[in-house]
């Protein structure tokens, strides 16, 4: 099995070696070490990584990524159906993502939330504070 040093991986996958080092430290790639204590990494981390940075491009948590890359068996390179198992259940977050940003543009410049601040439009949207007592902060625009 080829291994690749730290060096090698950065620049093959196009990421610093600092995000190398990132990105082990969160669980979502390992590597080997040598016999004198240098990082190794093993083929397939190179399309993990592409996977983590596509995720990383839609706005995917880093722990979303973790979770997904760990139901695979180790040293084993993502495959299209994968990948496709993974995309498939991101998808569901990112459409609401996509709604609370719709309602987000949407409703920028007419409403702060409700229940942060005060406008005087808000005392039609939100009469007598009623939002308060679903917590502090903008209740409206808040995901649930």
């Amino acid at each position: 099995m080829r291994e690749f040093s730290v060096g090698e991986v950065a620049k093959r996958a196009g990421v610093s070696v600092s995000a190398l080092h990132f990105y082990e430290r969160k669980g979502l790639i390992r590597s080997l070490r040598t016999a004198g204590n240098q990082r190794r990494y093993a083929a397939d981390v190179l399309r993990r990584i592409a996977v983590i940075r596509v995720a990383q491009r839609v706005g995917m948590p880093l722990e979303s990524v973790r979770q997904a890359l760990a139901c695979l068996p180790d040293q084993r390179t993502p495959s299209v159906e994968d990948w496709a198992t993974m995309s498939a259940a991101w998808r569901a977050e990112l459409e609401e993502r996509i709604a609370q940003l719709t309602e987000l543009r949407d409703r920028l410049t007419g409403c702060i939330g409700c229940g942060c601040l005060s406008l005087k439009a808000c005392a039609l949207a939100n009469p007598e504070d009623r939002l308060a007592v679903e917590g502090a902060g903008p209740r409206r625009l808040a995901p649930g």
